[in-house]
């Protein structure tokens, strides 16, 4: 059997077994290692007949450039990290997703980092995870990305970094993506009151983090500015978790008083009504309608169809890495990603 050649320059690439190398890729070219660099680099000082010699043995032989190698070399990473401490799976699923779909073909790879925000040193194990990869710049994702406390060690540090949060701050460091949440749960007690819905429950998630704050806040004021509202007992805050959607539920399904609605924080908790709802002989939407907040990949797969507030999770993670890899250090003007309620079947109007 004749021995394969490289297309490139006819010469046969070495069947070691081992991944080949920048200087391999040189050799077989018969170009110097720095032309290599520049072409994995986009460098504009290439010849483009060389630039596509070189870029067709580097797919022939399976060649892709160390992300670590390459820092060193540069003295700069090609590492993007993402810090994140959210209990909802789907979410940081999405967000590293739109992370990838922005350093697709870039040079930059990801790294993760989950935390404890309430363990007291969690701060130190950030710092620590920056310094030894020597990440180019981070992502913080709720509820990471509300700690001014972290944002302000980032500064410290000079590395450049990225916030998501569902509200503005007033960080001049930062480059923020601002989410809304707000907005989004006031469209959901604006579609609610549309349908006649008076008595209203609220299952929210934990008061620790900002964004389910700020969904209680846009939900509760929306309603009051049209002349509603939310008792206190009929708000129950719960963990963002589908079992605690559940423990949640039981206890405003309990009474012989029922409210014709709940509205939750995001859809883990509003599948745990879901199930309760079918355990006490309640019908979704006919004696109960149920809004989500997220709508993730769940809301569509639930029976019926849960109507939720979308908010583009992997946009936001595709904005947020892409400020970072941008050129410059120039400040940036803040993101915005604006949810909005995708209504299904759910919802209807109160018996």
């Amino acid at each position: 059997m004749p021995r394969k050649t490289s297309a490139a320059t006819g010469t046969r690439p070495a069947s070691t077994g081992k991944p080949a190398t920048i200087n391999d890729i040189a050799r077989l070219a018969g170009v110097s290692k720095k032309t290599v660099s520049r072409i994995i680099n986009n460098s504009p000082l290439v010849r483009k007949d060389t630039r596509e010699k070189v870029e067709a043995l580097m797919r022939e032989v399976g060649y892709t450039p160390d992300p670590l190698a390459r820092g060193l070399a540069f003295r700069r990473s090609f590492l993007i990290g993402m810090v994140y401490d959210n209990p909802t799976a789907q979410y940081i699923v999405d967000m590293q997703y739109g992370a990838l779909d922005a350093l697709r073909d870039s040079g930059y790879e990801l790294v993760v980092h989950p935390c404890d925000t309430r363990s007291p040193g969690y701060i130190d194990g950030v710092r620590r995870f920056v310094q030894q990869q020597k990440l180019h710049g981070v992502m913080l994702v709720p509820r990471a990305s509300e700690d001014q406390n972290l944002a302000d060690m980032l500064a410290e540090l000079g590395v450049r970094y990225t916030r998501i949060l569902p509200m503005g701050v007033d960080d001049q460091d930062a480059r923020l993506v601002v989410t809304h949440d707000r907005d989004g749960a006031a469209e959901a007690a604006d579609y609610l009151l549309t349908l006649g819905h008076r008595d209203i429950a609220l299952i929210t998630g934990p008061s620790a983090y900002r964004s389910a704050v700020e969904r209680t806040a846009g939900f509760v004021e929306a309603l009051a500015s049209r002349g509603g509202s939310v008792p206190k007992a009929r708000i129950i805050e719960a963990g963002y978790t589908f079992e605690s959607g559940v423990a949640a539920a039981e206890k405003l399904l309990a009474g012989k008083k029922r409210p014709t609605a709940i509205f939750c924080g995001n859809d883990e908790m509003a599948a745990g009504v879901y199930k309760v709802a079918m355990r006490t002989g309640l019908s979704i939407p006919r004696d109960l309608s149920v809004i989500g907040f997220d709508d993730s990949p769940l809301a569509s797969r639930l029976w019926p169809s849960l109507t939720s507030v979308r908010r583009h999770t992997r946009d936001t993670g595709r904005i947020a890495a892409t400020m970072l890899i941008r050129a410059g250090n120039a400040p940036m003007p803040v993101a915005s990603v604006r949810p909005h309620l995708v209504v299904r079947d759910s919802c209807q109007p109160p018996a």
